[in-house]
């Protein structure tokens, strides 16, 4: 098991360029399963989820080759409608699949997903919404086993902007004869990405990107080359990490707008930022202390709570946050406080007391995000850091300790 020992205080400089969204590749991914023409997807991020991913794919029939700058896909002949616990027990993307099988299909057996253990995250809200297009289910042995002979188009309001419904429901749709309409649907940029992958193929999805989706049937698919959008969360990542060291970082790659909110969130604390068309420039800047709260997009996101808690550790004066979308999302308080941090829990908030000196400590990853806050949490430590359980970070941070080392940090990759 890997663990990462990382030096600081420390001061970074220069560019790093984010990798291709992973939360919009596993989708993509995906919805490979649906055509049987060929398929190029560019500049796939090597992360512990997307390998899963591809080999769950090869299990079920799809012909996968690596070339230099893209990777080719055939699902001409599919072979297997069974996503099996073994292949799926570490991520929760592998609920995506059930939308594709069905349309392609007529049937998937799936294994109830894993992943960070964050909070329940229900799959409640697809089969619901699965079930008034026509899919029959029976949840057994903790695999969901559907089929459908006839699906039909229909409306589906959804109780919550789920962005895993909604994606899932948008791929069991494309050939649905008629109009399905997604109301309520998640407006996050990965949607919008899968939605723009599926019509480059021929699909005719319009709304994406808006909290009402449509879905108008089409008989067949086209083969198509595509590369997702860059990798948002990762982008936030190194920007937070910049203000916390006082540096002057540049991060490219990504589209900043697919961070507005927490752009703006970052200008009114006191952020001196230049944004270009695909680029954040972070220079020294004097921060003040921040209220958040965690919402759906466009609202400032999940995945970047803990990320936030640390910066407000060096933020002198009281912080507060709110988590609004999962439940169990406070496990790297414990460390940050190991590490210094003054943290006071209270349901779902948290409390902080920042400007207080870090000092180096064995800390643990508990998920991919917290993973994330804690390295962040490092760089600003005194001494020598040990952060453990770093295959979190695997999942979805491709070479972070590579990039953070071109930038001028201190960090090293070892084998417990």
């Amino acid at each position: 098991m890997d663990k990462l020992l990382i030096e600081g205080p420390t001061n970074l400089n220069g560019t790093v360029k984010v990798s291709r969204a992973k939360n919009a590749y596993l989708p993509i991914l995906a919805a490979v399963l649906v055509s049987d023409k060929p398929i190029k997807l560019k500049n796939l991020p090597d992360l512990r989820d997307i390998r899963t991913m591809l080999r769950l794919l090869q299990n079920l029939g799809v012909k996968i080759d690596d070339h230099e700058d893209h990777t080719s896909f055939d699902a001409s002949q599919l072979t297997g409608h069974e996503a099996t616990y073994e292949l799926v027990k570490t991520m929760r993307a592998s609920i995506f699949v059930l939308g594709p099988l069905l349309a392609r299909l007529g049937k998937a057996k799936v294994s109830l997903p894993g992943g960070c253990a964050i909070g329940t995250r229900p799959i409640d809200i697809h089969l619901k919404n699965l079930e008034k297009l026509g899919v029959e289910f029976e949840i057994s042995s903790g695999y969901v086993e559907s089929k459908s002979s006839n699906l039909k188009a229909c409306h589906l309001p959804l109780s919550f902007p789920s962005v895993g419904a909604t994606e899932n429901l948008m791929m069991a749709s494309i050939f649905i004869d008629g109009e399905t309409i997604i109301e309520n649907a998640a407006r996050e940029p990965e949607i919008s990405d899968l939605a723009d992958f599926l019509n480059a193929m021929g699909a005719s999805i319009n709304g994406a990107g808006t909290s009402k989706i449509t879905i108008t049937g089409v008989k067949e698919l086209n083969a198509v080359e595509y590369e997702a959008i860059g990798d948002r969360i990762e982008a936030a990542t190194y920007i937070f990490g910049a203000l916390m060291t006082e540096s002057e970082v540049k991060v490219e790659g990504m589209n900043p707008k697919h961070i507005g909110f927490v752009l703006d969130t970052l200008k009114d604390m006191g952020a001196n930022l230049e944004i270009g068309e695909d680029f954040v420039l972070v220079r020294r800047s004097k921060l003040k202390p921040v209220k958040i709260k965690t919402a759906p997009y466009p609202g400032f996101p999940t995945d970047l709570q803990a990320q936030m808690m640390a910066l407000m550790t060096k933020i002198p004066g009281n912080s507060y946050i709110e988590e609004n979308i999962f439940e169990n999302r406070f496990m790297h308080v414990p460390e940050l406080v190991r590490l210094g941090a003054k943290i006071n829990l209270s349901g779902n908030s948290a409390f902080v007391e920042g400007g207080r000196p870090l000092k180096a400590a064995p800390v643990m990853c508990t998920d991919l995000r917290a993973s994330a806050a804690l390295v962040l949490a490092a760089l600003v430590s005194e001494g020598e850091t040990e952060v453990r359980r770093v295959y979190h970070l695997d999942r979805g941070y491709e070479k972070l300790d590579q990039k953070l080392n071109s930038l001028g940090a201190k960090v090293k990759k070892v084998n417990e």
